[in-house]
């Protein structure tokens, strides 16, 4: 059985009805985790671990070693939990074919495959698939990553200002694990009672500015909001190690790309445009107003701005030039 679903996978495990083998693999490690985590904490009790959980590392054993410790029965409980982390590491993995063709009941073996897939091609892949569940852990897109941060604090009965989430974004990128332990460390800051993160919070317990950051200098220059624009860069100037010009240039390089694509769009409804451009309906209005700024012809020509300014700050062409200059340079041209 494949879940592709991480929701779908943590229902499963909820229900109690575990399978002899999970495979769960792939390119975003935090959902290996959780789930691992989850069997960890859910499958045996408190007394019963000791002699009935073993979690391994796949750099200190191989395939047959594993097959050893999943053929013991359990002591006192129902299950024998075995999780191997780093599972990629395993050496010899293809000799646990004939457990994964054959495996005990008693026992659930918990591979935590991470940053790749394991080789489908293989005959213990295809076992495990038949015997166990795969679950295939897929990155989740940068700009899938807001409401991610929306979902993840809705399920611990906790809202979050789009424009806080957006913040957070720009400024702790896609790690889903760093994302996660902000976030939860932001929950435990909250004022008794108060079940809503806002910028404010953010800047009183991560260090972020809530005036002074990427999503900010979005939106000002959406609306041509020159004064301000300027007033972000030279903040970013004066502070390189927290406002890299790579990161505006990404940022910039999302808006404008969607910006641009607004401009192919014929519905002038919210909801199609929110739905086309994959964006909370939230942030629509900055990029109308964007739009009927900067013209088609204009967005092409930034877009291609940043893509020369995305160069510079690697090097190429402008070793000499410090990052803020860079940055006023940048801003001037997609302005005028």
């Amino acid at each position: 059985m494949e879940f592709k679903s991480f929701d779908d996978l943590m229902k499963s495990l909820a229900g109690r009805k575990f399978a002899p083998i999970y495979l769960l693999e792939g390119e975003e490690p935090f959902f290996i985790d959780k789930a691992a985590e989850y069997l960890e904490n859910s499958v045996l009790e408190e007394h019963q671990k000791p002699f009935n959980l073993n979690i391994v590392y796949g750099k200190d054993l191989d395939g047959p070693q594993v097959d050893n410790l999943a053929r013991r029965f359990p002591m006192g409980a129902d299950h024998n939990l075995i999780i191997v982390k780093e599972a990629q590491n395993l050496s010899d993995v293809d000799k646990l074919v004939h457990y994964a063709g054959n495996p005990l009941a008693s026992t659930i073996l918990v591979l935590c495959h991470k940053h790749k897939n394991f080789d489908r091609r293989t005959k213990v892949f295809k076992a495990i698939e038949k015997n166990g569940v795969v679950f295939g852990s897929k990155r989740v897109y940068d700009d899938k990553i807001p409401r991610w941060i929306i979902n993840y604090l809705s399920s611990k009965n906790c809202r979050i200002e789009p424009n806080a989430a957006m913040i957070l974004n720009e400024y702790l990128g896609n790690d889903l694990s760093r994302i996660a332990s902000e976030l939860d460390k932001l929950l435990i800051t909250l004022p008794t009672g108060s079940t809503k993160i806002t910028p404010e919070h953010i800047e009183e317990n991560i260090g972020i500015s809530k005036e002074y950051n990427n999503f900010e200098l979005m939106k000002a220059l959406a609306r041509r909001n020159v004064a301000k624009c300027y007033r972000i860069v030279h903040y970013f100037g004066e502070n390189p190690k927290d406002n890299s010009v790579s990161q505006t240039v990404s940022s910039l390089f999302y808006f404008f790309s969607k910006v641009l694509a607004l401009h192919f769009i014929d519905s002038r409804e919210n909801r199609d445009i929110a739905s086309t451009l994959q964006l909370h309906a939230f942030f629509v209005s900055d990029y109308q107003q964007a739009a009927k700024n900067f013209s088609r012809k204009k967005s092409v020509e930034i877009i291609s701005i940043l893509r020369e300014y995305d160069l510079k700050s690697k090097g190429f062409g402008s070793v000499n030039t410090p990052d803020g200059e860079l940055l006023k340079e940048m801003i001037y041209r997609i302005l005028h």
